[in-house]
């Protein structure tokens, strides 16, 4: 490393990515995850170097990065690897909108681009206020918030992790999971009986299962699934993995539009439907 920011960054998950081109730091990009779409012109720039669970250490070695972003304790034994090999790491472990903006704010800060990234939050911090006056807006004329059922994964089917379930509440809906949205582990998410879905009924459901296409006739026809308001109505919604699931700036613009699209069409017809009995 020369100077006082890194000048050769491999990022392991597409958040970081995103976030150092919208900071106009992608020059700093030396490698990139496989997985990686935001923003396109990344992945016929950098270097494809790593999956999520896996990498190509010696790959990475030969870019000589100074400095390795990585998500979670699921990239731990990744992380341990290059530590071993005397490469620079830092793993974030954000669950919650707080601390996806606590990362954003530290990697500006990393990059010499602290007062760009404040900037930035701030300005998706006012986005996500504009949303919360909408919905209290529709509540006001006499709106119901939905009730969302959000799926990660369809086998075993897994429940919306934390920073997805406060989004949700943001875009103007209920997770109906809301207990399993605390556990960080997708293990800890698995929803054992699945006829605990039909119980918890939900108006809305969305799935977005880690690149995997969803299929919302499959999610129609589970055994007893027929008689859940959402499969009654059609509102069975995709929202591709990218938009949602990587926490970073994608989640917290583009994904949150999404949410709150379906959401906010679901609240205004409860307006109506309430007007015409």
């Amino acid at each position: 490393m020369t100077g006082l920011y890194p000048q050769r960054i491999v990022c392991l998950t597409e958040e970081t990515t995103e976030w150092l081109y919208l900071l106009g730091e992608e020059a700093r990009i030396a490698g990139i995850s496989g997985y990686t779409v935001r923003p396109p012109r990344a992945r016929q720039e950098k270097p494809k170097v790593s999956a999520f669970l896996s990498a190509k250490i010696d790959k990475i070695l030969a870019l000589q990065p100074d400095c390795v972003f990585g998500f979670s304790d699921l990239q731990a034994d990744i992380a341990a690897q290059l530590i071993r090999h005397g490469v620079q790491v830092t793993v974030f472990n954000q669950r919650s909108i707080d601390e996806i903006f606590s990362m954003l704010y530290q990697v500006a800060a990393m990059v010499g681009q602290a007062a760009q990234g404040l900037q930035r939050i701030e300005g998706m911090k006012a986005h996500i206020d504009q949303i919360r006056a909408q919905v209290t807006a529709l509540q006001a004329a006499g709106a119901r918030r939905p009730r969302v059922y959000f799926e990660e994964w369809d086998e075993p089917a897994i429940s919306a992790i934390r920073w997805v379930s406060e989004l949700i509440s943001v875009a103007g809906g209920d997770d109906v999971f809301p207990e399993l949205a605390q556990q960080g582990l997708g293990k800890d998410r698995i929803i054992l009986d699945t006829a605990e879905v039909p119980r918890r009924n939900p108006d809305i459901i969305f799935g977005s299962w880690c690149g995997k296409k969803f299929r919302p006739n499959l999610v129609a026809q589970r055994t007893g699934w027929d008689g859940i308001a959402a499969v009654r109505s059609g509102q069975l919604h995709e929202i591709k993995s990218p938009l949602i699931l990587q926490p970073g700036p994608a989640a917290l613009t583009d994904g949150l539009n999404a949410l709150h699209a379906v959401c906010a069409d679901w609240m205004r017809s409860s307006i109506d439907a309430g007007t015409s009995q």
